[in-house]
C-alpha cells in the first residue's frame, strides 16, 4: 500500500518538504529499489518515505541503502497528478487501478475488486470503483480526524469512511503493473474478510 499524506503543498514546481509517502513491506526484496528510485525521481528527493516493515528476506537491507524502507506496484510517476488534485482543493484521491481493466492483475483478484467496489457503492449510496487500491494522498486532517478500525479491510476503509463524511474524494485512472515477487494474501480467505470489512464499515457510517 502506498499512502502519500500532506499539509501545504504549491503548484508548478511542486513543493514536496510537506510529503511524506507511507507503505507497509514484507518480503519485497525484487522491487523496492525500483520503487524507492521512482519515488525519489518524481519528487526531486523531497519527500520523506515511511515503511513499516516485517520481512525476513533483504527488503529492510535495500531500503535503507535508499534512504527509506518501502515498496509497492504502483506508479509513482502519478504522485505529482495526486499532489494537484490536492492543491485543487480535494481531501482524498484514491488510485483507480481497474479503469484501464488491470491486466496484469490476476483473473479472480480483478473480479473480486469489481465486486467489493460494488458492495461498497450500494452501502455508500455513491459509486466508488476501487476499494482496495493502495495509492492514494490525503489531506493530513483526514487521516488524524478519522478513527480507523480494519486490518485487512484497511483499503477499503480509507476510502469508505471519507466518502461517508462528505469529505472531497476522486478517483483517479492509474496503470497496474505487474507485481514483482509473490503475493501473501489468499485471494478467497482475504477476500471473504475484506467483504466482511467493507459490510462493517459501511453499516457502522449508516448508522453513525
Amino acid at each position: 500500500m502506498a499512502t502519500v499524506t500532506t499539509g501545504t503543498t504549491e503548484t508548478d514546481g511542486f513543493t514536496f518538504d510537506d510529503v511524506s509517502v507511507v507503505m507497509g513491506t514484507y518480503n519485497e526484496e525484487a522491487a523496492i529499489g525500483t520503487v524507492l528510485s521512482d519515488i525519489e525521481r518524481v519528487t526531486d528527493g523531497r519527500a520523506a518515505v515511511v515503511c513499516v516493515d516485517g520481512s525476513t528476506d533483504r527488503t529492510p537491507e535495500i531500503a535503507r541503502e535508499h534512504g527509506a524502507r518501502v515498496i509497492d506496484t504502483y506508479p509513482m510517476e502519478s504522485l505529482p497528478e495526486f499532489l494537484e488534485y490536492v492543491n485543487e482543493g480535494y481531501d482524498v484521491i484514491s488510485g483507480d487501478r481497474l479503469y484501464h481493466g488491470a491486466d496484469a492483475m490476476p483473473a479472480l483478484n480483478r473480479l473480486g475488486n469489481h465486486g467489493f467496489a460494488v458492495l461498497a457503492s450500494l452501502l455508500l449510496g455513491e459509486r466508488v470503483h476501487d476499494t482496495t487500491t493502495g495509492m492514494r494522498a490525503y489531506r493530513r486532517e483526514v487521516i488524524e480526524k478519522i478513527e480507523w478500525t480494519e486490518n485487512t479491510g484497511l483499503s477499503a476503509e480509507l476510502l469508505m469512511r471519507p466518502v461517508a463524511r462528505d469529505y472531497r474524494v476522486r478517483e483517479v485512472p492509474i496503470e497496474y503493473r505487474e507485481r514483482k515477487g509473490e503475493t501473501k494474501l489468499d485471494p478467497l480467505q482475504g477476500g471473504a474478510e475484506i467483504a466482511k470489512s467493507i459490510l462493517k464499515v459501511g453499516l457502522e457510517e449508516r448508522f453513525r
